[in-house]
């Protein structure tokens, strides 16, 4: 097996990731698990995430299922930037 590392940004209560730590650890890895939901974000690490992924903040933000729009996120005036 690659030594190759994996991480995953995990939610134990989402169905979707709980599956995908299956599937890694189906594979034969261990991944490093981080829960963002009890260990938070920092700005550097959301920062990256999203410049590894080729995305923008406003692209990785989840509106389905979420408080997003009623808070007033999704409007195409709001800054990206803190």
């Amino acid at each position: 097996m690659s030594t190759f590392p994996v991480v995953i940004h995990h939610n134990p209560d989402c169905g979707t990731s709980r599956n995908v730590l299956g599937i890694i650890q189906a594979a034969g890895y261990e991944p490093t698990v981080i829960e963002y939901l009890k260990d938070g974000w920092t700005r550097p690490q959301l920062l990256a995430l999203f410049a590894a992924a080729g995305i923008t903040a406003r692209e990785a933000l989840r509106i389905a299922r979420s408080p997003a729009e009623e808070m007033g996120l999704t409007a195409p005036d709001v800054s990206e930037s803190v």
